[in-house]
């Protein structure tokens, strides 16, 4: 899994929406509207939903990434 490279406030908090709103599958939300994106031409909307999709999976982890300081 790539991890969010390019997130800002705005993203983090269509994360939490779509967690809050569709639970556990908040990604595949995220998903489809990467995919409805893409299908109409809109290569910004479509990137911007996968790094949305990537941050839900990531908000929903119960473990830590990486190394711990």
């Amino acid at each position: 899994m790539y991890l969010p490279l390019y997130v800002n406030a705005r993203d983090v908090s269509e994360a939490q929406a779509l967690i809050a709103r569709f639970g556990f599958e908040a990604g595949l939300e995220a998903a489809e509207r990467a995919e409805k994106s893409r299908n109409v031409g809109n290569h910004l909307h479509y990137c911007r939903w996968r790094q949305i999709e990537r941050l839900v999976i990531l908000l929903n982890l119960e473990t830590s990434l990486g190394t711990i300081h």
